[in-house]
């Protein structure tokens, strides 16, 4: 069976995030983010960036999503960035921060011509804004 190229791939319409701590994960990306939540039950949350959702898992939940997969934990260390594009990165920065967010690394010009900077949220997932 083959796909036709205008049928495959179009859109990344959702990302699931594994997290220990839901009710802390879920506070942050409402503190952060500023985002209302789009959908809720006990082992989820999901928040609505633009075309593509973000749905915080707990970690009791992902077995049964991933099967027979293994789960990480959240200090296995870093498999993905997710990247949101901003007008200024400098100045949500200084929004971040005074949220509460501790940032990775940056604000910075990278090689390849973006200015980016990077925090974590409390599942470990590692968030860049960029320029």
């Amino acid at each position: 069976m083959s796909i036709s190229a205008t049928a495959w791939p179009q859109a990344i319409t959702a990302i699931t995030v594994f997290t220990e701590d839901l009710a802390a994960t879920k506070g942050f990306y409402q503190a952060v983010f500023g985002l209302p939540i789009f959908f809720e039950d006990d082992a989820s949350a999901v928040f609505n960036f633009g075309n593509t959702l973000i749905n915080l898992l707990s970690i009791t939940a992902a077995s049964e999503l991933i099967a027979p997969a293994g789960l990480a934990t959240s200090h296995a260390g870093s498999r993905n960035v997710l990247t949101i594009t901003v007008d200024d990165v400098d100045a949500t920065c200084a929004v971040l921060q005074s949220r509460g967010v501790t940032l990775l690394n940056g604000p910075m010009d990278r090689p390849w011509g973006i200015r980016t900077a990077s925090f974590t949220d409390p599942s470990g997932q590692i968030w860049e804004i960029a320029r």
